[in-house]
């Protein structure tokens, strides 16, 4: 006899399949996107960044995915049906980033998207103030774009034509509807032509060329209650198929004693509603349908608990700014902090913790690293400079033969000779410079590679070698690593001081190195400002080497952050220093040019490289 529980199963499995079908065909019916000419952000952030910082926008502005909001316009039968086209991803702009759509695909040329996103940074680039009215600040921020910059007329007619083919027929609405679309339509047309919108009941359908009518408030921060937060075990890390942002918010992990069961459909909450259910973790859950399911929701609930599992998928949160940390300061150095907002510095705001691993045991070279470590050291002992004669000196180890027949002749033809130096001596050449090398070893350097080295592994194989080679010159440096935990507890450690040789001790201590917490740069900038102004060189180099932006728990997530680090890079050049950024970040083009200037960093493509990037970059800016 058939077990009656594996006919249900199958019955269940069956219906969901047909469901599932129906609601792609659906889906596909009411859709008015064109997916094959789709342009993602992430293809033309670079370019949009350029453009924008080009035409006047602010270049302390990182460039991010706009969250999609609900616009409430009128939608057809099947888009109801569908429960598509709720939400829309419109351009803004705020004090920490530029946003726009992660994904533009409303026109069917791949050119017209791709223009689209142009023409949002240019509006963008003049975006300085709260509109007291949408519509009117819209049609001025156009006017002002096409008078400035006359060459985007082109482009913004043929935008224009592409958006008024996709708008409603002011023909087929209600009368007053109607009037406020061709109200639209000839602002599009002639921007600054019309003074006013005239009002309606229902919501407009929402202008693609314009920025947000009203921008969702985002937050500084994600916040982790967790007082000792250490990165995930285990499991790969996968990346959405579109990089998009979330509006989030952070809730208790449920107790895990009760699952969801099933209800009443009258008792079933709506997707905007949060529960607090146990929602079991599958691993063998399809990660694209979890994908799916955020993208429909209108905020995403997350907790925190301690369990592994084999995938995880990375959101690009917006969650509400934690808090401003006040609690008094404690023992350990105190540095300032720059208030963007307030244009002043916070004196004796964060405090550094120097540490040192004393307890770490010597070690030397790894076999695997002995072969590259032989190279460079021969590479960079061609830096020490050769000896040489030195001639005319006033003391010497010999007589300059030259010197002096110069001035017994001058002598007895009756000129006057005034005292010069009659001596040669042979010794070597100075290079008269000091490098401190600054390590970030932060949450974000515990991520994989390859399947072989993570992040960390390759900054451990990148310090060991570039120790190997300082080695061989002869030039003074020293090796520090930081991470942070809000701005009362950055950890400062000692690998290898000005003081120290470098010796299987340091190797120890570059060893045992691993990640720590978040990135408050512009607080270990500072100390490590003041070690390297310490040094008496004519020349001294600061080198970062990182793999992200500055961050951490607190307000220092976003713009406030870029905005510290880049005043104590500024304070760093006033005492003569010379700061350099090596970093892996992929997107690092978005914020390292405001920080350090065009030439004043490298990011290396493939972080694999940089164990034999890194002495190699040092001997290119020091020759």
């Amino acid at each position: 006899m058939r077990n009656p529980f594996h006919t249900i199963h199958r019955m269940v499995e069956f219906e969901e399949h047909v469901g599932l079908l129906w609601h792609r065909l659906i889906t596909r019916s009411a859709c008015q996107c064109f997916p094959k000419a789709a342009v993602r952000l992430e293809e033309v952030r670079f370019t949009v960044g350029i453009l924008f910082r080009a035409l006047g926008g602010d270049g302390g502005l990182k460039i991010e995915t706009a969250m999609a909001t609900e616009h409430g316009a009128r939608r057809s039968w099947l888009q109801r049906v569908a429960g598509s086209h709720r939400q829309v991803e419109l351009g803004w702009r705020n004090d920490e980033a530029l946003h726009l759509p992660a994904v533009i695909d409303v026109f069917p040329d791949i050119a017209l998207n791709r223009d689209l996103y142009l023409w949002l940074a240019a509006l963008a680039s003049g975006d300085t103030r709260i509109p007291k009215d949408w519509f009117v600040y819209n049609q001025w921020l156009s006017c002002r774009v096409l008078k400035r910059f006359p060459g985007l007329a082109d482009r913004y007619m043929r935008l224009v034509k592409a958006q008024l083919a996709l708008r409603p027929d002011p023909d087929a609405l209600p009368d007053d509807e109607a009037e406020q679309e061709r109200a639209i339509q000839a602002a599009l047309l002639k921007p600054g032509s019309v003074s006013e919108l005239p009002s309606v009941r229902s919501p407009l359908q929402p202008v693609y060329l314009w920025l947000h009518p009203a921008p969702p408030a985002s937050g500084q921060a994600a916040p982790i209650t967790d007082e000792d937060a250490t990165p995930e075990a285990g499991g790969e890390v996968v990346q959405p198929e579109e990089v998009r942002r979330y509006r989030a918010e952070q809730v208790e992990m449920p107790d895990g004693q009760k699952g969801l069961v099933l209800d009443r459909f009258e008792n079933i909450f709506s997707w905007a509603e949060y529960v607090k259910v146990d929602r079991t973790t599958d691993e063998d859950e399809d990660l694209a349908t979890a994908e799916d399911t955020a993208r429909d929701l209108d905020k995403l609930s997350v907790a925190r608990d301690s369990r592994t599992t084999a995938k995880r998928i990375r959101f690009d949160l917006d969650l509400p700014a934690a808090g401003n940390d006040d609690t008094p300061l404690g023992d350990g150095i105190l540095y300032p902090e720059w208030d963007y907002r307030k244009s002043r510095l916070v004196t004796d705001y964060c405090r550094i913790q120097p540490m040192v691993a004393l307890d770490a045991e010597p070690v030397e070279l790894p076999v695997s690293l002995r072969a590259t470590a032989r190279h460079l050291r021969g590479q960079f002992e061609a830096l020490v400079p050769q000896r040489v004669w030195y001639r005319a000196q006033q003391e010497g180890s010999e007589i300059d033969l030259e010197a002096l027949l110069i001035h017994t002749t001058e002598r007895r033809i009756g000129h006057a000779v005034a005292e010069q130096g009659l001596y040669r001596d042979f010794r070597g050449g100075q290079r008269d410079l000091a490098c401190l090398l600054l390590a970030d070893l932060s949450l974000s350097t515990d991520a994989w590679v390859n399947n072989h080295a993570r992040i960390i592994d390759v900054i451990r194989d990148s310090l060991m070698l570039f120790a190997e080679a300082m080695s061989a010159t002869g030039d003074q440096f020293a090796m520090y690593g930081f991470s942070s935990r809000r701005r009362e507890h950055v950890r400062f450690h000692t690998l290898k001081s000005f003081s120290e040789t470098h010796t299987a001790r340091s190797r120890g201590r570059i060893q045992q190195i691993k990640p720590g917490f978040y990135t408050r740069m512009g607080a270990a900038i500072r100390h490590a400002s003041t070690l390297l102004a310490s040094q008496p060189t004519s020349q001294r180099l600061l080198l970062l080497l990182t793999d992200g932006k500055p961050n951490d728990l607190d307000l220092y997530e976003g713009r406030y952050g870029i905005e510290d680090t880049r005043m104590a890079l500024i304070e760093a050049r006033r005492q003569g220093l010379q700061p350099f950024c090596v970093t892996i970040d992929q997107k690092a083009g978005d914020y390292l040019p405001h920080l350090f200037g065009s030439g004043a960093y490298v990011v290396i493509r493939k972080p694999s490289d940089l164990p034999r990037e890194l002495p190699l970059l040092y001997a290119r800016l020091t020759q």
